[in-house]
């Protein structure tokens, strides 16, 4: 299990189908150590605090090998751009990791990851910012459908991140899965 890459954004307006909002959804990949406080990560920002950010929802991390299905089904429906690979950071994510999926995740579950000590806390649920970054209206609906949701952290022990470092999970008590949660809170039985 690696992180491939750290990703932050700053909160800025774009146009949602015609009127401005406040997103800091497209992040951008960071090189060399990034500190990681309780409240997430240097350099980064939530524009929506209500649904993202927080103690609770810290670090948002993202599994590497759903990106092949995002860049499929862009290019069926011919989304704006869908020819470019899906860059670091696109879909929000601050940690783009390599060899752990939802299903293999539980609330509680621990990540030693570098200097750090992140906590399973919640599934990601979509909005329709989530659409908009991916160029087309049904991404929201194929991410609740996939269940391809990644997962919110909670810092238990504040330090840095590095992209290309390995990391470690540690199980928690088990008693709720990451995927059977974001079914239960999406209305996906």
């Amino acid at each position: 299990m690696h992180i491939l890459h750290v990703c932050t954004g700053r909160a800025r307006q774009a146009d949602f189908g015609g009127r401005q909002e406040l997103t800091a959804i497209a992040k951008s990949a960071v090189r060399g150590p990034v500190v990681v406080t309780a409240l997430g990560l240097a350099g980064d920002e939530q524009a929506d605090l209500a649904r993202h950010g927080g103690l609770s929802k810290a670090v948002y991390a993202y599994p590497s090998e759903h990106l092949a299905f995002w860049q499929t089904v862009r290019a069926q429906a011919q989304a704006a751009h869908w020819d470019e690979p899906i860059a670091p950071g696109m879909l929000g994510e601050n940690l783009l990791l390599q060899g752990v999926l939802e299903r293999e995740l539980w609330i509680g579950d621990r990540l030693h990851l570098g200097g750090c000590v992140l906590a399973v806390s919640a599934p990601r649920l979509p909005c329709h910012k989530f659409s908009a970054a991916m160029g087309f209206a049904q991404a929201a609906k194929l991410m609740l459908q996939s269940g391809y949701c990644g997962a919110y952290l909670a810092v238990l022990q504040p330090g840095t991140v590095q992209a290309g470092e390995p990391f470690t999970l540690q199980p928690g008590p088990r008693e709720v899965n990451l995927g059977e949660l974001f079914r239960a809170r999406s209305g996906q039985r």
